[in-house]
């Protein structure tokens, strides 16, 4: 059975680190500014950040041109409608549910790669650890109370995040199965710019022009944003694209991002407190990746 390397698993935790702390800055950038908008500057600085590192203009727009159906498909599911979905989905959930909620994306992960490739399955063993992570999906849902008018528009919101988790599983999918096609420094950078460029434009026709003038506080969680996106990204792309990465075992590893997001949310925003059904849940989506994660190292069943 294919292991991750430990030096892949510290990069995976490295980059899992970095989103759990985006939860924080989506919210305060929010605070000031339009979804779609504040989306689309944020990836268009990240693609353009990766510019100096990808081998020079000419060599980056030739690949472009060769691979740019490739690119535009992973950069309408991996950032135009994931991020659309992500951000719209910020506005209606708090900042520590959001982040638990993104928690459970990693069995989102693992049922799209089962759908959508032929070496990454899910077993009975993996079914079981996914059952469990939306059970703790659907215990914070209805803690929510979605059958009240306060509380439908979070449920709402907790649905969007989901839409918006399985388009990303879709953009892995494609960057897992373009294993040498094109440099994943390229690839991140170009689908970053194109996707934020879409969300640009859609920012324009439905809120309007999203440049005015903010406070500090904005541009500092903008420009902090467009740096982790363009790091983060770039990581999982290398690793996705290393030979034998199955989608679903990389993908386990954020289970970290619900524990630190929450935790930096209840911590950092000033109302946002712990509550118990969100620790519940927090609890539930940690065990059942932790499971699936377990299953994946031990046992060969799970393959």
């Amino acid at each position: 059975m294919w292991k991750l390397p430990a030096k892949y698993i510290a990069l995976a935790i490295l980059a899992c680190l970095l989103w759990s702390t985006a939860f924080v800055g989506v919210k305060i950038g929010l605070q000031y500014a339009e979804p779609f908008g504040f989306a689309g500057i944020r990836f268009i600085l990240s693609g353009l950040m990766l510019l100096p590192f990808t081998g020079g203009l000419r060599r980056y727009f030739s690949i472009i041109q060769n691979n740019f159906k490739r690119i535009l498909v992973l950069a309408a599911t991996q950032t135009f409608v994931a991020y659309a979905f992500f951000y719209f989905g910020m506005t209606l959930v708090p900042g520590a549910l959001a982040a638990i909620v993104i928690g459970s994306s990693p069995l989102i992960f693992a049922l799209v790669a089962h759908l959508l490739t032929a070496d990454d399955k899910i077993t009975v063993l993996k079914l079981m650890s996914m059952l469990i992570g939306f059970a703790g999906v659907a215990i914070i849902g209805i803690s929510r109370q979605p059958w009240q008018s306060a509380g439908l528009s979070e449920f709402i919101g907790i649905l969007i995040l989901l839409i918006g988790s399985a388009s990303g599983a879709v953009g892995n999918v494609i960057v897992s199965t373009d294993k040498k096609m094109i440099p994943p420094l390229v690839l991140n950078s170009s689908q970053l710019f194109i996707g934020g460029f879409g969300l640009l434009v859609l920012s324009l026709i439905v809120e309007g022009s999203p440049i005015k003038s903010y406070p500090m506080q904005y541009y500092i969680a903008l420009i902090y944003l467009s740096i982790l996106s363009a790091v983060a990204f770039s990581i999982w792309f290398v690793l996705l694209k290393k030979p034998g990465v199955k989608i679903s075992s990389l993908n386990l590893w954020k289970f970290i991002i619900p524990v630190f997001g929450a935790i930096l949310a209840w911590i950092i925003l000033p109302d946002e407190n712990p509550e118990w059904p969100a620790i519940v849940g927090m609890v539930f989506v940690a065990l059942s990746i932790l499971s699936f994660n377990l299953c994946n190292m031990v046992s060969k069943s799970c393959d």
